[in-house]
């Protein structure tokens, strides 16, 4: 590997070392001790860490493109902090504008993207900006409460183990938790428009060798399991 780069987004290199910070802050879950095994570990590691801050570079690439979220959650001066992907800003003594998701809003987001939106103030402010633009119907919303009454019976009912979809049930009514099914649906929405987002944006990217997707099949250590 003689490229001083990891990937290329349009043209643009994605330098080598912000690889190399993320991997010295997020250090290896699972220590192989055979030599070859470790070898190939660690350089799967840096595929998957090669992800996390192309994630972090077309994200800041997309704020910038939005003029209501330019610069918004992003480093400001010039060394990234220890565990941040981009390398444009120094961290603030104060808590980025975006703050980190709860770890049970990250979980069903696959590894890569969880650890994008952990370490990327970008991928974060991107998220939260396509969520707010979700627009939900209210017939979906009803539709949603509708389907899914054993969520919304009582406590009473709950305490006494009622069927929740017996037509005799009493359910909270639909006006007190309408607020909260429109949240949920549009977080789901707009982690759905994140995901159409990535896979748009990533087919922009050119890889270096040693640097591609953990899951290429091209590469000599790609291995899938379940």
């Amino acid at each position: 590997m003689t490229e001083e780069y990891a990937a290329q987004v349009r043209g643009r290199t994605v330098p080598r070392d912000r690889v190399d910070a993320l991997l010295d802050a997020v250090p290896a879950r699972d220590r192989e001790t055979r030599p070859e095994a470790l070898a190939r570990a660690e350089r799967q590691r840096r595929r998957w860490a090669t992800q996390v801050v192309v994630i972090d570079e077309l994200a800041r690439r997309a704020c910038a493109q939005r003029s209501p979220l330019r610069g918004a959650g992003l480093y400001p001066s010039a060394a990234p902090p220890r565990g941040a992907t981009s390398h444009d800003g120094a961290a603030p003594e104060e808590r980025p504008t975006t703050a980190l998701p709860a770890e049970r809003d990250v979980a069903d987001l696959g590894s890569i993207v969880a650890v994008a939106l952990a370490h990327s103030p970008a991928a974060r402010a991107l998220l939260d900006e396509l969520e707010r633009e979700q627009q939900i119907p209210e017939e979906a919303a009803y539709d949603y409460y509708d389907r899914n009454r054993d969520r919304f019976l009582t406590p009473a009912e709950l305490a006494r183990g009622a069927d929740p979809f017996h037509e005799t049930s009493d359910l909270l009514p639909y006006a007190q938790v309408r607020e909260g099914i429109i949240l949920e649906l549009r977080r789901a929405a707009g982690r759905r428009a994140f995901f159409d987002w990535l896979d748009r944006a990533r087919a922009d990217v050119v890889y270096a060798p040693g640097y591609e997707h953990p899951g290429d099949p091209s590469h000599p250590d790609h291995e899938h399991r379940h």
